[in-house]
């Protein structure tokens, strides 16, 4: 019955979704100017003359760009638990998350940011029910591939990963439905976490499924193992939605759909410790909506100038469709010129809908031809689709200097669910793609200081290695699509 009393407010969310659309660069400058004024007293505001800020030029001048090494002096004195630090009181929660050159990140998630993560994640799927009219998926159990909800302290803080934060906002009528239970969830082992969900989950009239798409489809293979069936619908025949965020889905789409039987209605989010930034608003539309009236003022710069001294920074209101922008957040946790390390391309300003094209640190760039994620992405995509190829995982890498002293090129490493039965082609094919893809890879190309690209399989299994050899194993946690080093491609175990 769910699904049928909780219709009405499906369409309130949905109308709600729409004036947010409506109204998104207005609602930008409100939240800018109540984020300044909230924050004026605090140790940032005062060191940052906030008091002085009557303009995006006075707020550009005083807030520089930061990425966590920059913000880390502040959040240190949070952890060590100083109030009106960046914000007003102290954090509800710290989302602890991996860093690169910082370690663990403890991103502060506030009583007022708080419903920008919960109530985003509700608004992108009632949304969907008001758009469809499908709500079955609200009658029977679903299950959330998350990290673990227990919560360490820090100073008072509860500190955890974003996911399993998450899971303490679950409301009770949601609760009841929700798989693993939570002594499953807290267990911080994948793979035997990954049996005992099997275990909850096997017998049980499953409707929704979220997670990350290379951890959903381990879920799906531990599953159809211990079954014995041929797909997952055959096992959940109610199942009626996925969920999914944090990567690329095209990739996985052909492996996932194999082994669920047929395609599932989805929903994507583009969830982040920092931020609930955007969701799939429509069934028709290419692209995510900016999630602009939810407490984070977004800037945004062109990403070949993120790396500048004095980089072009624009508001909503001043973007491009089809740029490709570094996405800077200011938000009702405290975090201010935050640089999350994302790159997102508008597809449309009518609404303003993004779509996520790579990370800043996650390109190749050993020749100047900066390739990005999205063009590998759409590359490999097209050249699967030709050769009905399946990919399980990829990384790209260059080979600056190879063995046998021949000419610089990039190595793609891949593992297929089906691999391409003329390997050869398949990587000619791929390497005329990737040249439609990016101008500057064609003309090394055509110039001769690269040679076409060299694809190596990987081992079924190689990347999950790697990435419990990484301590990366489940939960969040995502294989980089591309990187300028061979440290990750060194490090996998390649067929002979």
């Amino acid at each position: 019955m769910k699904g049928t009393l909780l219709k009405p407010y499906a369409y309130h969310v949905r109308n709600q979704v729409r004036k947010m659309a409506q109204r998104a660069v207005l609602s930008q400058e409100f939240i800018c100017q109540d984020l300044v004024t909230t924050a004026r007293e605090t140790a940032f505001g005062q060191d940052h003359d906030f008091a002085g800020i009557s303009t995006y030029d006075d707020f550009k001048r005083r807030i520089p760009i930061v990425d966590y090494e920059g913000f880390k002096p502040y959040a240190d004195r949070i952890r060590d638990g100083e109030a009106n630090v960046s914000w007003v009181g102290q954090p509800k929660y710290f989302a602890k998350t991996s860093g690169t050159t910082s370690g663990v990140k403890y991103i502060p998630l506030t009583r007022e940011s708080i419903p920008n993560h919960f109530g985003s994640a509700r608004n992108a799927l009632f949304n969907y029910v008001a758009e469809t009219g499908k709500s079955k998926w609200l009658d029977g159990k679903m299950i959330f591939l998350s990290g673990s909800p227990e919560m360490a302290d820090t100073n008072g803080i509860p500190t955890g990963r974003l996911s399993g934060i998450v899971n303490h906002q679950v409301p009770a009528w949601l609760r009841t439905s929700q798989l693993p239970s939570y002594k499953t969830n807290c267990i911080e082992e994948w793979e035997y976490k990954l049996e005992r969900i099997v275990d909850e989950t096997i017998n049980a009239d499953m409707r929704l499924i979220s997670g990350i798409p290379p951890w959903v489809q381990m879920y799906y293979e531990r599953l159809l193992a211990r079954s014995g069936k041929d797909t997952i619908l055959e096992l959940f025949p109610n199942l009626d939605m996925f969920v999914y965020g944090g990567v690329n889905f095209e990739p996985y789409r052909k492996s996932l759909e194999r082994l669920v039987g047929g395609r599932l209605p989805s929903v994507e989010t583009y969830p982040a410790s920092e931020g609930f930034i955007a969701f799939q608003d429509s069934q028709q539309s290419d692209g995510l909506l900016l999630n602009a009236d939810s407490g984070i003022f977004f800037e945004f710069v062109p990403a070949d100038e993120i790396f500048d001294t004095n980089p072009t920074r624009l508001h909503l209101g001043q973007i491009e469709t089809g740029v490709n922008y570094a996405i800077i957040l200011n938000t009702n946790a405290g975090l201010w010129g935050y640089n999350i390390g994302d790159t997102v391309e508008f597809v449309s300003k009518d609404p303003y809908r993004l779509r996520v094209t790579g990370r800043i640190k996650h390109f190749i760039s050993a020749f100047g031809e900066h390739v990005i994620g999205k063009e590998v992405e759409m590359a490999l995509r097209a050249v699967a689709d030709k050769h009905w190829v399946e990919v399980t995982e990829f990384t790209v890498a260059p080979q600056v200097s190879p063995p046998d002293g021949g000419v610089a090129h990039h190595e793609w490493f891949i593992e297929y669910a089906v691999p391409p039965s003329d390997p050869k082609v398949f990587a000619r094919d791929l390497d005329a793609a990737m040249i439609q893809q990016n101008l500057y890879y064609q003309d090394l190309i055509e110039g001769k200081v690269l040679r076409p690209l060299i694809v190596s399989s990987v081992q079924q299994g190689g990347f999950r290695e790697y990435m419990a050899s990484q301590g990366k194993l489940g939960g969040q946690n995502k294989v980089p699509r591309l990187s300028n080093d061979r440290k990750i491609v060194d490090a996998l175990l390649l067929k002979p």
